[in-house]
């Protein structure tokens, strides 16, 4: 399980690579077209999804690589045992603050979807496609955050950026 786990946070943060790709690529687009009066309608839009969509589905690779800033002060001034417990406590609170997350992101991918929203650029593209990477980073994070806190509550440590990279 936790390899698979494992590959599924690094799936997602090579989709996020590739969105960071698109991102250039819709950009570089849009000022080639501008350059040569083609009209590309949506360039600017197709990066504002793939920019959304590169920065939902690295949440998860970037947690589980201990890349998200955290603010250590208080528990590293508490014993052992206290930084422990208040660190499952955050981490609690954070899986249910992400649960919540991922259930309104896939509510308004649906919805969405059920109500055939589309943009309102020139590009007309169906809000659910965009809202369906948020809707899986979200989900992705949500479960990297209980991965997390069960592994806390089985004593295992935190991982930080340091110890992925080696």
């Amino acid at each position: 399980m936790r390899r698979f786990l494992d590959n599924l946070y690094g799936a997602a943060g090579l989709l996020a690579g590739l969105c960071t790709v698109g991102v250039l690529i819709s950009v570089l687009a849009g000022i080639a077209s501008r350059q040569l009066a083609i009209n590309l309608p949506g360039t600017d839009a197709y990066a504002g999804y793939f920019m959304a969509a590169a920065g939902f589905l690295a949440l998860a690779s970037t947690f589980k690589h201990g890349e998200h800033i955290r603010v250590t002060l208080l528990l590293n001034s508490l014993a052992p045992a206290g930084s422990r417990r208040l660190d499952i406590f955050a981490l609690a609170v954070a899986t249910l603050l992400a649960a919540a997350f991922a259930y309104y992101s896939v509510k308004l991918a649906h919805d969405s979807w059920l109500y055939h929203d589309i943009s309102t650029g020139n590009d007309a593209t169906p809000l659910w496609i965009p809202q369906i990477t948020m809707a899986v980073g979200a989900f992705l994070f949500l479960v990297a955050i209980a991965d997390e806190l069960v592994r806390r509550m089985k004593g295992q440590a935190a991982p930080t950026a340091q110890q992925t990279h080696e």
